[in-house]
């Protein structure tokens, strides 16, 4: 058994991840103590690798807890993409450094960039990224944004914190007041207009991981203030249940 101290020293993520995981159902501890610290085994630590692979292919947490809960998760083709992604990184790197100490040596003006070319591990990334996005609502995500720019994204992440922030304007009163319900309602409809379709049972889920802490939180805390990722999820999980 291990800490979570123990197990940031050995994989660098922080403590603070690492409890924000368990929050979120993500990664719990093997045991806790009787003062109710996290204890983490090797099933818990195997979770932990698994959880990492699909951090660096850029999936949503919501979608990695997905993913490794079900009950047709290939522990073994998710090990065998990860040491290919992990080899293909360290070509990249060795690249990297060979070209580095060339131009250490011999001082070259009009350099060869070819070694910051990334594509071979993107285009990696990329495929192995649509052999685990099995879910409707993955593959839904992937047909809205396909065709976006970056500006594209920027504008919808901003148009996404611009109703988070109106909440924080509400946030000392009564989550379940109208005006709240009615922001609500828009994050639903956002989501689903330039995301997925958000149902009220993912939105129930969505609400809990806004609260949880970690970096959902202090970016809608950021542009609403503080507290009003709890004022939204309360507000959230309002909506859901009286439907």
């Amino acid at each position: 058994m291990m800490t979570v101290k123990q197990v940031s020293q050995l994989t660098g993520v922080s403590v603070r991840t690492l409890q924000y995981y368990d929050r979120i159902g993500l990664l719990p501890p093997g045991e806790r103590t009787e003062a109710g610290y996290r204890l983490y085994d090797d099933t818990a630590l195997e979770r932990l690798q698994q959880i990492l692979l699909f951090r660096e292919l850029e999936f949503p947490l919501s979608h990695i807890k997905e993913i490794l809960d079900s009950p047709d998760f290939d522990r073994k083709k998710a090990l065998e993409q990860q040491i290919t992604l992990l080899e293909l990184k360290r070509e990249h790197i060795d690249d990297l450094i060979t070209f580095a100490r060339g131009i250490k040596m011999i001082g070259v003006k009009a350099v060869d960039l070819t070694a910051f070319n990334k594509t071979k591990l993107e285009e990696y990334a990329r495929r192995a990224k649509e052999e685990w996005g099995g879910t409707k609502e993955y593959q839904e995500m992937l047909r809205k944004s396909k065709d976006r720019t970056p500006d594209d994204d920027q504008q919808i992440a901003q148009g996404f914190m611009e109703i988070f922030a109106k909440l924080g304007q509400l946030r000392s009163g009564d989550p379940g007041d109208p005006q709240a319900q009615e922001l609500v309602k828009d994050v639903q409809d956002y989501i689903t207009e330039n995301m997925y379709t958000c149902t009220d049972q993912i939105l129930a889920g969505l609400g809990k991981m806004y609260a949880a802490g970690g970096e959902i939180s202090d970016n809608i805390d950021k542009v609403g203030g503080t507290s009003t990722a709890e004022f939204t999820a309360r507000a959230i999980e309002i909506y859901c249940s009286g439907k």
